[in-house]
Parts: C-alpha cells; sequence; structure tokens
C-alpha cells in the first residue's frame, strides 16, 4: 500500500510536470501580443520588489539560490528546499510617496513539494478628487494588492518547472478590478550550479472585473534569462531578454514616422543602409538587461545592473544622462542567521526609489 501511495504521488507530480510544460508551450507558440508600458492595467504585476533582482536589473533571477526566497517568487522554477520556513519582507518607496511591499513565506510540503505564500501591494499615494467642473471634493486613495500562491517542481538535478498563481485587486478611488494572473517557468541549472538558464512566460491571465466595463490587457510577457558564474573569479553576471513576442517596443510616433513617404511619388524613401543597421540595434538593445554581482567570500555582495530599454526612453532629449537613466546599483550582506539587500534603481531625472529586502529562517 505504501509503494502504491508513492507510485500514485510519482505519477500524479509527473502529470502536473507535464501540464505545465504543455501550457507554457503553448504560451509560446499562440501568438500573443505583447504589452509595452502604458497599453496594460495592473502595474503591480510588473513592478520588482526584490532588491537584489531590482538592483541587477532585470525582472526575475536565474540563479540557484536556496536561501533567496525572493528568487522563487519571481521565478518560481527555482524554488527548493533551502526555502522551507524562510520568511522575506521587501519594501520600496516609490514616486510621490508612495510605497510598495512584499511578506512572503515558504514552506516545504515533502511529497507535495515547497510552497511560496505571498502578499504585494503598492500603495501609490493620496490624491486631490476634482469634479468635471473643477470643485475640490476631497482625497482618495490608490492602491493594488496580490496574493500569489509560488509552487516548483524539480524534473531532475538539473531540470525544474514552476508555475506561480496571482488573484490582484485594485482600488482607484471609487472603481475597482480583479484580475488572475499566471507565471509558467521552466529552469536549467548545472551541476556546478554555477551556470542557470529560464524560459518563464508572465502574467497570462484576464481581467474578472474591469474599472469601467472595458477589459484591459495584463501585462504579458515572455522572457528569458541566464546568469553565470566564472569558476576562478568572483563575478556572476546576468542577461536577460524580455518581450520575446514583440519586436518593437518603442511608442510610434505619428508625427515623426520611421518610414518618410516622398510626397510628389508615393514611394518610400530609401535610407542609408547604415540607418538600417542603427534601427535593428535600437530595436534589440530594447530587450536587453545585464548585470553582474561581486561576491566578497559569500558574505557582501556589490551589484550593478543596467536597462538599455530605460535608457533610450527616460533619457532627457536636451540634456545629457548625466542621472544615469537605466542604471541601478545595490548591495547584499548575507550571515547564517539573515540575508540583507538594498538597491536603487534610476528612472528618470526625478525619482530613483530605494528597495529594501530582509530574509530569514524561523
Amino acid at each position: 500500500m505504501r509503494l502504491s501511495g508513492f507510485w500514485l504521488l510519482s505519477r500524479l507530480r509527473r502529470c502536473v510536470g507535464i501540464l505545465i510544460l504543455g501550457l507554457s508551450l503553448t504560451a509560446v507558440s499562440v501568438p500573443i501580443h505583447a504589452q509595452v508600458a502604458g497599453l496594460n492595467t495592473l502595474s503591480l504585476l510588473q513592478t520588482p520588489s526584490s532588491a537584489r533582482t531590482a538592483s541587477l536589473g532585470v525582472d526575475f533571477l536565474s540563479v540557484f539560490s536556496p536561501q533567496d526566497l525572493n528568487v522563487g517568487i519571481d521565478n518560481p522554477s527555482l524554488i527548493n528546499s533551502g526555502n522551507h520556513r524562510r520568511l522575506v519582507l521587501d519594501y520600496v518607496s516609490l514616486f510621490s510617496g508612495g510605497n510598495s511591499g512584499t511578506v512572503a513565506y515558504g514552506y516545504d510540503f515533502k511529497r507535495f513539494g515547497v510552497f511560496i505564500f505571498g502578499f504585494h501591494f503598492n500603495g501609490y499615494g493620496k490624491f486631490d478628487a476634482y469634479d468635471e467642473m473643477e470643485v475640490e471634493q476631497g482625497t482618495f486613495f490608490a492602491s493594488d494588492i496580490a496574493i500569489s500562491v509560488n509552487w516548483g517542481l524539480n524534473i531532475d538535478s538539473n531540470f525544474s518547472l514552476g508555475a506561480s498563481l496571482k488573484p490582484v485587486y485594485s482600488q482607484y478611488e471609487s472603481y475597482n478590478a480583479f484580475a488572475l494572473a499566471l507565471n509558467l517557468a521552466g529552469s536549467y541549472v548545472s551541476d556546478s550550479r554555477r551556470f542557470a538558464v529560464t524560459l518563464q512566460a508572465r502574467n497570462i491571465g484576464s481581467q474578472l472585473a474591469t474599472f469601467d466595463g472595458s477589459v484591459e490587457p495584463l501585462p504579458f510577457n515572455l522572457a528569458a534569462s541566464m546568469s553565470y558564474k566564472l569558476s576562478d573569479a568572483p563575478f556572476r553576471f546576468f542577461f536577460q531578454l524580455d518581450h520575446l513576442t514583440r519586436w518593437k517596443l518603442h511608442y510610434t510616433d505619428d508625427l515623426n514616422p520611421e518610414t518618410v513617404i516622398d510626397p510628389y511619388t508615393g514611394e518610400e524613401v530609401s535610407t542609408p543602409w547604415y540607418d538600417n543597421i542603427s534601427k535593428f540595434l535600437n530595436h534589440a538593445s530594447r530587450h536587453a538587461s545585464l548585470g553582474v554581482e561581486f561576491d566578497i567570500k559569500n558574505l557582501f555582495f556589490l551589484r550593478l545592473g543596467y536597462r538599455f530599454r530605460q535608457t533610450l526612453e527616460m533619457s532627457a532629449s536636451d540634456r545629457t544622462n548625466i542621472n544615469l537613466s537605466g542604471f541601478c546599483y545595490g548591495f547584499g550582506l548575507k550571515t547564517k542567521k539573515f540575508e540583507f539587500s538594498f538597491a536603487r534603481r534610476n528612472y528618470h531625472l526625478g525619482q530613483a526609489p530605494n528597495y529594501l529586502s530582509l530574509s530569514f529562517r524561523l
């Protein structure tokens, strides 16, 4: 009877793994119109909360890190037994008095795998309310709240799958919305743990209740991430390609079109070959993010990241990029009892949010 129970559980785990893989392949193969900033709703789903992730300039980490619960929250395929009974607290100072935070706890249910349960919130602060006649109507608040259930499955010592389910609720003044989002991920980690790569379909789902009756798309993102640690040097490099289902991520300006039409002939004006190369590099770079982590005896960490797209979108056109838009940096401290991380991500000339993360075992 005991053997039968183990056999049944093994079959169940295998079926769930195949189901997750099938859904991942479906997300990849079905033509999905990926959205960019400003064209979707529920920004909580694409706002980083982990200081380590923010300091490296990526959306999620592909690295085997048993003590870092945030890795499994953002990338469920790398949830592992080291997350058992670990608690993480994240805090972010957003723009104009807003704030964001995460509380998450991991637990190993043995036969059923390791789960991470999380609570996430974005508070955007207090706003002045006015009617259509510009008469003041007091103040109101705006916020997003999400609960996440994250689960990972190890296929073998190298390959793993994972899924995250996130019910999200938004309240902006008297307007409310509710949505369900699903993340599906698959990872490969080398035997030495120095190399890891992940393919993740993020924010698959839809709104179930809308603000004004019109359904807005969730910020779907099919992304690939990898990391590599040098064998003889204390450096780990991170690289991410996001929005793999959409080539052009920039906004189309009708007053400054890419294609120039001759007003007399009605034909497209040919451009020099080097302009085409420049356009290709411009589009390609918007998908890429880079990061490096300097490990000092596995106790102290220095981190630096760069997001190409953020620099292109946030730099002021009439001055140099003196605020280093797109650059992010931070540090971390790890002991036997806890792990602390700080990060600062430069968005534009006006704001650079600070990130704090604290993780420890209960």
